[in-house]
Formats: C-alpha cells, structure tokens, sequence
C-alpha cells in the first residue's frame, strides 16, 4: 500500500464512523431534521408523520451502511477484491431502495 491507499482508507472509515455517528440520535428517535423529505415537509405534514418512529428505522439503516462502509471497504482495499466492491454497492443500494419502498407504503409511519 503506497501513500494514497493509506489515504483514501482514513477517509472511507472516517466516512463509515460518521455514519454510525449520525446514528445514533436517529436510532434514541431523535434528529428527524437530518431525514431528506420529512424536514422540507411542512410543521401540518409533519403532524401527519410518527416523526420519532420514522428516525428510528433510518437510524437503523444508516447504522447497517455505516457498518459495511467500516469493514467491507478496508478490506477491499487492503486485500483488492473487486468482488467485495460489488458486494457492498449492491447492499447499500439494496438497503437504500428497500428503506425507501419500507418508508412509503403501507402507511407504516402514519399517524
């Protein structure tokens, strides 16, 4: 490993422990300010919503991507397996459509 793997390796887990950072107030039901669409929402949308349920499941999600983001892609990048890289896009984008489809049907988070 030369210089700018050792670089690009503190910057993906500074990245990784950020997102788990981000978190944790979301998983205590907390900061649903940081969920994109609920804070442009207006405060008589927003009473419509379980604003502190719907930061929960996104803490989870965020804490799952960050925790792949922690160990999959330093082991990608220190042992170079291509495979691990499609691994872990495919999860998160998985992850991400899942959190989306979960969020908006079903009524779940509906007061």
């Amino acid at each position: 490993m030369d210089a700018s793997d050792i670089i690009g390796l503190v910057i993906v887990i500074v990245a990784g422990l950020s997102l788990i950072g981000l978190s944790v107030p979301l998983l205590m039901g907390r900061g649903s300010w940081l969920i994109a669409g609920y804070n442009t929402m207006s405060k008589e949308e927003q009473e419509h919503w379980d604003g502190p349920a719907l930061a929960r499941f996104t803490g989870k999600i965020l804490l799952v991507i960050g925790l792949l983001t922690v160990t999959l892609m330093p082991v990608m990048c220190i042992f170079k397996f291509l495979w691990l890289t499609v691994l872990y896009t495919v999860l998160v984008v998985g992850l991400g459509v899942f959190a989306a489809v979960w969020c908006n049907t079903g009524k779940r988070f509906r007061k």
